[in-house]
């Protein structure tokens, strides 16, 4: 199916591939969420538990519910792997009916046990659907598509999680007949998704003939091995684990802020959340309208940014507001030193969102089909592990007297640690990011025939040379990594240089000039072809001094001699002129901002051509036609 059937990520509710999965995942999502707040406000508020006291019912409940995905994420990832994913949703929703079933005799009769038991059987529930919630999107999602459908399911879950707390909220509290009407509602919520889930289309297996290790604790750490054979997707799961760790510590902390903090009641608490799960909904779903319909991991380090920012400026807002009798939600938000506190939390769980979509993609886009399942298990892991740990650290430094506006300020500072040694590990992040603000805030990019670009398989890019972002500008426009062979003279640029190092640009020098540095460069190129990636190279020579496409050289011709790959012609517009192109006598970076911000620059991408057909001379005029068009 065409990417451009439909004009945005919303017109995937119109279509069977998406629509009955997404409400499939959004009931389960609000049902989880019903059942356990519920089950929360009524043992801490309606029932007396001497072997379960308020205070702790919750940390219980939580913990419950996460022990699941550290015991079966290993299994559940290799069900999904092995059978159709389809099968496995209308499975979990069958056992989803049960267990409501049984969840509704236990809210009937006030058996604590019976629900805590519940409890768990829904964290299994969450647990084997996990793997399947993600691994599901890249079957039938084009990779145009994907981060508006993962945005979709993010938002989704997150406007489930806060509608299941609210209906939950106000179900239970229901004077004697709360407890009948939650077992209705949990009931009737998993029927639902059992009807939505006959809907979704069929999804075959990626890996039938896999062998079933039911060991968790040797499946788990295959698993994080299979992770770790592509390390870009491993440290990936470890950003969103992260992201876990992170969003962790300020919704279990929301009660207290709100009381001690705020002075606000139990509403402005419900406020709170609420403000954070509508910031992560309009962030996952700003991603596909900022990436222009790619996997744009140029938006991770933007979200981490402002997450550090407007959780220390959080700190700042609230650390010395007067203590008041508890506010209503009306008194609160009446004084204007608290639409700061909001903002800071509507704006951090925004950019929470703008980080998380565009790893949660790119880890479909870039695992292997045939065990994708076990590393999205294997992601669940480690986002329970750091969920715990979370939980540990912000309890610890509470109990040490730290006060709920410190943590924050710490999490948001150890934010802007991990982010920059992730973004250092993984440089594709920042690159991305770079090119991402070149062409979105320096200049105003178009760009046509990207569809040319092959999504998967080896293939050489070749571009007219009209400045020194030329390989910045490529990037913007590929969904994929491009290894660029450069004039060895343009790493001694500064800040140029060491950003082309850290692209793992590929110098090279004339052969008479430097034979070693020359044969280096189509060694290279021919391993980057063999491994199956995009290479690009600058056929000219070196960047123009007239604006003029200069003849293309032969070196094309001698990276297709031992590997013949499609190669594709492409033409960057209006960049001559610009800051980073030679224009004053020669000489470029002269006066900044000469044509001011957000000039005009496009690149067109033409049809690949075959390898039989290439030589130079064509190379050139399918270029200059580009440019002309």
């Amino acid at each position: 199916m065409s990417a451009n059937e439909h004009p945005n990520q919303f017109a995937l509710l119109g279509q069977r591939r998406f629509a009955p999965f997404f409400w499939t995942q959004f009931l389960g999502a609000g049902n989880d969420n019903l059942f356990k707040f519920a089950f929360t406000v009524m043992v801490t508020y309606q029932l007396q538990v001497a072997w379960l006291p308020p205070a702790q019912a919750g940390l219980v409940i939580g913990a419950l519910f996460i022990l699941p995905f550290l015991l079966f994420s290993a299994t559940s990832g290799q069900l999904t792997d092995k059978h159709d994913k389809t099968a496995v949703i209308r499975f979990v929703k069958n056992l989803e009916i049960g267990i409501m079933l049984l969840a509704a005799i236990g809210f009937i009769t006030h058996n604590v046990i019976v629900l805590l038991a519940c409890v768990f059987l829904m964290g299994l529930h969450s647990t084997l659907f996990g793997p399947v919630k993600f691994a599901y999107l890249p079957q039938h999602l084009n990779e145009r598509e994907l981060t508006g459908g993962n945005g979709m399911v993010e938002m989704g879950t997150f406007v489930a999680i806060l509608l299941g707390n609210v209906a939950g909220g106000l179900l239970i509290a229901l004077p004697e007949v709360g407890a009948q009407y939650v077992a209705i509602g949990c009931v009737l919520a998993a029927v639902a998704g059992r009807v939505t889930a006959q809907f979704v289309p069929p999804t075959p297996a990626t890996d039938p003939t896999l062998k079933i290790n039911w060991n968790p604790v040797s499946e788990t750490l295959r698993n994080l091995k299979l992770a770790h054979g592509n390390i870009v997707v491993f440290r990936s799961l470890l950003g969103i684990s992260w992201m876990w760790f992170f969003g962790a510590v300020f919704l279990a902390n929301f009660p207290v802020f709100a009381k001690s903090v705020l002075h606000g009641d139990e509403h402005v608490a419900s406020l709170l959340l609420v403000v954070f799960s509508i910031g992560i909904g309009i962030g996952s779903l700003l991603c596909e309208v900022l990436s222009k319909r790619h996997v744009e991991i140029g938006l991770v380090p933007a979200g981490a940014i402002g997450m550090s920012v407007f959780s220390i400026d959080l700190y700042f807002a609230s650390r010395s507001l007067p203590p008041v009798a508890a506010q209503t939600v009306g008194q609160f938000m009446a004084q204007a030193a608290h639409w700061r506190v909001i903002a800071d939390l509507a704006l951090l769980s925004l950019f929470a969102g703008l980080y998380s979509v565009p790893m949660y993609a790119l880890i479909q886009l870039r695992s292997e089909p045939s065990h994708r399942a076990r590393i999205i298990a294997a992601n669940n892991i480690l986002n329970a592990l750091f969920m715990i740990v979370s939980s540990v650290a912000a309890g610890a430094m509470l109990g040490m007297g730290f006060t709920v506006p410190e943590v924050f300020l710490a999490t948001g500072l150890a934010n802007a640690v991990v982010a920059a040694y992730i973004f250092l590990l993984v440089p594709e992040y920042l690159l991305r990011f770079i090119a991402f603000i070149a062409t979105r805030c320096i200049y105003r990019f178009r760009v046509r025939g990207d569809d040319n670009i092959p999504a998967e398989g080896a293939a050489v890019l070749v571009c007219n040379h009209v400045s020194f972002v030329d390989a910045i500008v490529l990037m913007a426009a590929s969904p994929r990594p491009i290894r660029f062979i450069m004039d060895h003279r343009i790493f001694k640029i500064p800040v140029l240089g060491w950003l082309f190092k850290l692209a793992k640009a590929i110098p090279v020098a004339p052969q008479k000039e430097d034979p070693a540095t020359y044969a280096m460069a189509f060694e290279t190129a021919d391993k980057v072809l063999a491994e199956g990636d995009l290479l690009c190279i600058f056929p000219e020579g070196g960047i123009t001094r007239d604006g003029e496409l200069q003849p293309f050289k032969a070196g094309i011709m001698k990276i297709l001699e031992k590997r013949p790959v499609p190669v594709v012609p492409v033409a960057l517009q209006n960049l001559w002129g610009s800051y980073f192109s030679r224009v004053e006598n020669g000489t470029a970076m002269v006066r900044p901002f000469r044509r001011g911000f957000w000039s005009r620059v496009g690149l067109v991408a033409g049809e690949a051509v075959p390898p039989a057909r290439v030589s130079p001379e064509y190379l050139r005029t399918r270029v200059d036609a580009l440019l002309k068009a």
